[in-house]
């Protein structure tokens, strides 16, 4: 190939590239800053005042620690926007302060923070399957994450309490203020006296839903056996469990969150069927999924969604997949919904409303 190494859009390309190549640098420094807890100590309850690394690491109880090395983890992490760079006048002392993003990573009132979800998604499980994306295009029939740990991702979770308990903060991080965002801008619960929700794990949405909406006076909690059995106890609430594949309880409307995205086009229908038998005449499927652009483009939404779509791919099913409005559309009039609309939520979740 031939090729001036020396012009500019050769030099930028070579540039990108070592970026690219480098990119692990950027999730891993995230992960060790939230294992460090590094976001407690810098938002120093509310001040959020500008500290060195040595300061961290005091506040973090780590005054042994290394704060050359924190010092270059953070450098990393401040050029992504996660922290904002205080330099001296001289330039000879960095302090940093978390941004909006890293705001994210600090617990709240409610216990809740993203920083569960960064660490969820590094465990060494998941981490040995990342070498073999490749595969899911060589053969896929097995995920890599099967290849890598010899069994599906969510029987593995079963078997410890550790990842179960990890996958169960990592999911209340991110629904509790989707949720909140959903209920203040959709209004499709209105007039559903009675609503099941799919895969609603403890109940937690469920109950937000009807705090929200008190119309609806009876919630159904449906998932597996194994799941609700250990759900608490919410008033208006039965936990019912069972198998969406197979059948799925009746109601005015059904919720699911974060479902079909993880599963084939195949059986995304036979959810979606399952759900059409349960509702009546004017029942309402309400689903939460990333939806994809049709264009692909550099911003930052359309990145996560793409790379959302890849973790699926990697982890969960080779053929389960993030798709286009269209697509889900689609697969609402194979599974008997004539009429559908959407609404976006944030920047990175739509609620897709399918009715019969």
């Amino acid at each position: 190939m031939a090729a001036n190494e020396t012009s500019e859009s050769r030099k930028w390309a070579w540039l990108k590239m070592y970026e690219l190549a480098n990119m692990i640098s950027v999730p891993m420094s995230l992960n060790a800053v939230v294992r460090l807890n590094v976001a407690h100590a810098m938002w120093q309850g509310g001040s959020n005042a500008p500290l060195s690394a040595a300061e961290i690491l005091s506040g973090i109880g780590l005054p042994s620690g290394d704060p050359d090395n924190l010092q270059r983890i953070l450098r990393l992490l401040a050029s992504y926007g996660v922290f904002s760079e205080h330099l001296s006048d001289d330039g000879s002392e960095r302090r940093y302060s978390l941004t909006e993003i890293g705001k994210t990573l600090v617990t709240d009132e409610e216990n809740l923070s993203f920083g569960a979800y960064v660490l969820q998604h590094h465990q060494d499980a998941l981490m040995r399957a990342w070498p073999l994306v490749h595969e899911a295009v060589v053969d896929p029939t097995i995920e890599p994450f099967v290849k890598a740990n010899g069994e599906p991702a969510y029987r593995h979770y079963g078997k410890s309490d550790e990842m179960n308990a990890l996958m169960k903060r990592a999911m209340s991080g991110l629904s509790v203020p989707f949720m909140k965002a959903m209920l203040d801008g959709y209004d499709g619960f209105e007039g559903v006296e009675r609503l099941v929700d799919v895969g609603g794990s403890a109940g937690d949405c469920l109950s937000m839903i009807m705090k929200k909406h008190p119309g609806v006076k009876e919630g159904v909690n449906f998932d597996l056996p194994e799941v609700v059995a250990h759900a608490p106890d919410i008033p208006g609430v039965t936990h019912v469990g069972g198998d969406m594949f197979k059948s799925i309880p009746a109601g005015d409307a059904i919720f699911m969150k974060w479902i079909l995205a993880t599963w084939t086009d195949e059986e995304c229908e036979a959810i979606m069927k399952n759900c059409h038998k349960a509702l009546p005449e004017r029942g309402k499927l309400i689903t939460v999924e990333p939806v994809l652009p049709n264009l692909t483009d550099d911003s930052h939404r359309t990145r996560a969604l793409l790379e959302g779509d890849i973790f699926v791919m990697t982890i969960y099913r080779t053929k389960g997949r993030h798709r286009r409005e269209e697509e889900y559309r689609q697969l609402g009039l194979s599974a008997g919904f004539p009429h559908f609309r959407s609404v976006s939520i944030g920047y990175f979740y739509t609620v897709l409303e399918f009715q019969k």
